[in-house]
C-alpha cells in the first residue's frame, strides 16, 4: 500500500508516511486506494480480542509491517489499558457510549498514541533512518499527555509538546507539566490552539528548519492526528464497536449504524469515515462541537471561514478553528483532485476562509452533519442524563449527546442504532462536571475530583488522583516565533 499526498506528486511507503508526518508540499498523506473488507471477514473478526481487530485493520494499510509483530506490539499497548480498551455501554433504547478512555492518561488519544512508537520505531528501521526523531506536538489538551506517555524515555526519540498558555484544563495542564522521561519538553505558548499548530506546521514545512535540524542528525515526525500512524489505530475502534454490537444481539451483520463524534481537529470523525470507505455498515456521522462551531456551519452551509470570535468552553480539546484533518476530506470529495485540494487550503491561509461547491457539499451531506452545544447546553445535557441513567460523562461528550437529543427531537420516526464517540473520562475535567451534575462550584481540581466522586460513585483513576503529589518540571512560556529557538536548545540538550 502506498500514500499520496493530497496536494500532490508525493508517492511513499506507510512506513516513509508516518516517519515524515507531513508530506513535502504542505499536504497530508492518504492512502492510494483504501482497503476493503467484506461481510464475510467482518463475520470472522466477531471472535477476535480488540488486539487482534486493530492488527486486521491497522495491517490492511501498513502492510509492510509484520503481522506478528504488529500484533504483539498491539497487545503490549492495550495491556495498559483497564479492562476492554473500547468498551461499549448502552445508555438508552438505541443509544451506546463508546468509552475511549480506559488507557493510561484517561482519554481516547491513548488509542492511538501507545501504539504510534512502535509504528514509528519500526517506519524508521524500514526506511533505514538512524538519526534522532524529534517529535512535535501542538495540544489543545488530551493529545499532549498521550504522546508524552507514549513517547518517555523511548530511545532515539525526542519528543516537544505545545500547548496554549491558557487553553487547556488545570488537569490537562498538570497531567503534561508533570511529565516524567528523560527525552520530553513541554512549553506553553502565548495564543491558543491554532497559533500552536500552525506554528508546528510552519517548522515543518521549512527547508531551513529541516537543514539546521539535519546538521544535528535530526529529523522531524509528528504525533498530531495529521501523521497516519495516529488515524490508522483509531479506525480499528469503529470496527469493533460495530461487531460488539453485532456480538451483543444489538443489530444484525450488514445492518447501518451511526455515529456520532465530537471532535475539533476533524481526525476521530474522519477515522470514522475512512472505516465506511472500507466497507463498515455506517449510515452517518454525526459531527458534534461546542461554541467553536466552524465546523457545523461548514457542513451545513459549504463555507469554511475562520473569521469568527474565538471561544475558550469547558470542552477544550474542541476549542479550534483550523481542523487540519478536514484536508483528508475535501480530498476525497473534490474527487481526490489535489490540485483543488491544494488551492482550497491555499485560500484558507490567504483569506482565511474557502468554499466548497454546490456538488462538493452535496457529496459531504451523503455522509455527514453537525451540531454544536454552548455552554449552558453541555451544563444540562450532562445533567439530564446523570439524572435520568446515572452515567457520567465528561463536557467533550456532553456536546456530543446534546447532538443526538437534537438529531432525536427533529427525527423522531428515525429508529437507528446511534453509537455516541466518549472521548475523555470525566475527572479530567471535575471541576466542570460536578458543577453540571451537583451545581457546586469548586476551585481545585482535587477538591473537585473528591466531590464528584462523592456525587456520582464513579471510580477515580490512579493516574490522575496521583498528580497531586507529582512535582511540576515545566513551567516555561514562549512566543510562537520563537518555538524553533527552544527547540534548537532541546536537540542540543
Amino acid at each position: 500500500m502506498n500514500f499520496i499526498s493530497t496536494r500532490g506528486g508525493e508517492k511513499v511507503t506507510g512506513a516513509q508516511a508516518i516517519v515524515k508526518g507531513l508530506a513535502e508540499d504542505g499536504g497530508l498523506f492518504v492512502p492510494e486506494k483504501f482497503p476493503q473488507v467484506t461481510r464475510e471477514e467482518l463475520e470472522g473478526m466477531l471472535s477476535m480480542s480488540y488486539p487482534e481487530r486493530a492488527a486486521a485493520i491497522i495491517g490492511r494499510y501498513l502492510d509492510e509491517y509484520d503481522g506478528g509483530e504488529l500484533l504483539s506490539a498491539l497487545e503490549a499497548a492495550y495491556s495498559k489499558f483497564e479492562g476492554d480498551p473500547a468498551p461499549l455501554v448502552k445508555i438508552e433504547e438505541n443509544i451506546f457510549m463508546l468509552e475511549l478512555w480506559h488507557g493510561p492518561t484517561c482519554a481516547f488519544k491513548d488509542m492511538a498514541l501507545t501504539v504510534l512508537p512502535y509504528l514509528l520505531r519500526k517506519g524508521c528501521d524500514l526506511c533505514g533512518i538512524k538519526d534522532t526523531v524529534l517529535i512535535l506536538v501542538a495540544t489543545s489538551g488530551d493529545t499532549g499527555k498521550a504522546a508524552l506517555e507514549g513517547f518517555k524515555d523511548a530511545e532515539g526519540v525526542k519528543i516537544m509538546v505545545f500547548y496554549p498558555d491558557d487553553g487547556v484544563s488545570k488537569m490537562q495542564k498538570l497531567q503534561m507539566c508533570t511529565q516524567e522521561g528523560s527525552n520530553v519538553d513541554v512549553l506553553a505558548v502565548k495564543g491558543n490552539f491554532d497559533d500552536c499548530q500552525s506554528a508546528v506546521k510552519q517548522i515543518f514545512s521549512s527547508e531551513e528548519c529541516a537543514k539546521q535540524l539535519a546538521q544535528k542528525h535530526v529529523i522531524l515526525s509528528s504525533a498530531n492526528s495529521i501523521n497516519f500512524g495516529r488515524l490508522v489505530p483509531q479506525i480499528a475502534y469503529y470496527f469493533s464497536a460495530y461487531l460488539d454490537m453485532v456480538s451483543g444481539g444489538q443489530i444484525e451483520m450488514g445492518e447501518q449504524i451511526d455515529f456520532t463524534v465530537p471532535t475539533g481537529n476533524f481526525g476521530n470523525i474522519l477515522a470514522a469515515y475512512y472505516a465506511k470507505k472500507m466497507g463498515l455498515p455506517i449510515r452517518r456521522l454525526h459531527c458534534a462541537s461546542n461554541l467553536n462551531n466552524v465546523l457545523t456551519d461548514f457542513l451545513s452551509q459549504g463555507v469554511y471561514d475562520i473569521h469568527r470570535p474565538f471561544y475558550k468552553t469547558t470542552s477544550p480539546s474542541m476549542d479550534i478553528l483550523i481542523s487540519s484533518n478536514l484536508e483528508r476530506l475535501l480530498f476525497e470529495i473534490c474527487g481526490r483532485d489535489s490540485a483543488r485540494t491544494a488551492a482550497l487550503m491555499q485560500s484558507l491561509k490567504d483569506k482565511g476562509e474557502y468554499k466548497v461547491t454546490d456538488e462538493e457539499r452535496a457529496r459531504i451531506a451523503e455522509t455527514f452533519d453537525g451540531g454544536f452545544a454552548n455552554e449552558d447546553e453541555v451544563v444540562e445535557t450532562i445533567y439530564d442524563l446523570f439524572l435520568d441513567t446515572g452515567y457520567t460523562m465528561d463536557t467533550h461528550t456532553g456536546c456530543a449527546m446534546k447532538v443526538v437529543n437534537d438529531w432525536f427531537y427533529k427525527n423522531k420516526k428515525d429508529t437507528i442504532k446511534m453509537v455516541v464517540v466518549s472521548t475523555a473520562n470525566p475527572y479530567k475535567f471535575p471541576q466542570d462536571v460536578l458543577y453540571a451534575v451537583t451545581g457546586n462550584d469548586v476551585k481545585d481540581s482535587f477538591k473537585g475530583i473528591k466531590r464528584l466522586h462523592a456525587a456520582t460513585a464513579m471510580a477515580v483513576p490512579k493516574s490522575l488522583s496521583a498528580l497531586r503529589d507529582k512535582p511540576v518540571r515545566f513551567t516555561k512560556t514562549v512566543k510562537r516565533e520563537n518555538l524553533f529557538e527552544e527547540i534548537l536548545q532541546f536537540v542540543q540538550s
